[in-house]
């Protein structure tokens, strides 16, 4: 039965294989540029930048995701119910207490963020706390309290700034290899053409791939532990019911981060129902909920 650090040793060496696929994509993409143009500083510009985003990522990809979502820090004074909950239950998994995060949108949805357990954070939209009961909204924080005892946040967030620099890489090669820039040789601009369209195709793609492959299990694994960590999975199911009974998007919203939610951000419509499941960042909430209250 999955526990509140199920899987730990596993998402880290995620993040450390995400680190490391990534600075080999980008150095193979930097020596195919080098080749084609016939100059091996722009390998040399692509190794540095490589390395420069693998650090941002684990240092700041938390700072990123706060500001693209527009949260801002919140106090006990403001937000007494949310920060007695947030430390209560931060007691109770033995978790220190994390920094929590107010996002001003009236659509109900909250994320967990940081490098390690040390540094995390807890964000929710003052829509979450407009409707939510003690007992819904102690769900909703146990299932991000959870996140960051399985250290899956870690992952989530360095993905963050790694999908999105590949791709603008893939935007950049797209544009030089339409736009010039190349050398007088037909079969070099040709190959760079090619590279660049192909790349800029794929990078989308794999986006989403990895965005899919990082959310859909660690939600399960959340819910499952969030479950636990209250003793109350009524608690998560009936929060779950009522952020999928919105439905409407978030007004300010980033698809770069659409993966660390509770709920997919972009809304759940009858359009995106039928037409984008396959592609949704969050398992259906409907099985979410099944499985939540098949433990009871």
């Amino acid at each position: 039965m999955a526990t509140l650090y199920t899987h730990q040793g596993e998402n880290v060496t995620k993040t450390w294989i995400l680190m490391s696929m990534f600075l080999i994509i980008v150095i193979g993409l930097g020596y195919i540029f080098a080749r084609v143009y016939g100059n091996p500083n722009i390998l040399y510009i692509f190794v540095v930048f490589s390395l420069i985003m693998n650090i941002t990522s684990y240092w700041f990809s938390d700072k990123i995701a706060l500001s693209l979502a527009k949260a801002h820090p919140a106090t006990r004074e403001q937000y007494f119910d949310f920060y007695t909950i947030v430390e209560n239950l931060a007691i109770t998994a033995g978790l220190p207490m994390p920094k929590i995060y107010v996002i001003e949108d009236p659509s109900p949805n909250a994320f967990a963020t940081g490098r390690d357990k040390n540094h995390a954070v807890v964000a929710v939209t003052t829509g979450l706390l407009s409707i939510m009961n003690k007992s819904e909204l102690e769900g909703v924080v146990a299932h991000e309290m959870s996140h960051i005892g399985n250290k899956d946040m870690l992952v989530s967030t360095v993905a963050v700034v790694l999908v999105g620099f590949v791709a603008i890489v893939s935007d950049m090669m797209m544009r030089m290899s339409i736009f010039g820039g190349h050398r007088d040789n037909d079969r070099g601009s040709g190959l760079l053409m090619i590279i660049g369209i192909v790349v800029a195709i794929l990078a989308p793609i794999a986006a989403t791939l990895i965005q899919l492959g990082i959310s859909r299990k660690r939600e399960y694994l959340a819910d499952a532990s969030g479950a636990l960590l209250t003793r109350y999975p009524e608690g998560l199911a009936s929060a779950l019911e009522k952020i999928s009974q919105y439905g409407r998007p978030m007004q300010s919203q980033s698809g770069a981060i659409a993966h660390l939610y509770i709920a997919n951000p972009l809304g759940s419509g009858n359009f995106k129902k039928k037409t984008m499941n396959l592609f949704s960042t969050h398992p259906p909430v409907e099985e979410r909920i099944k499985r939540l209250r098949g433990s009871l």
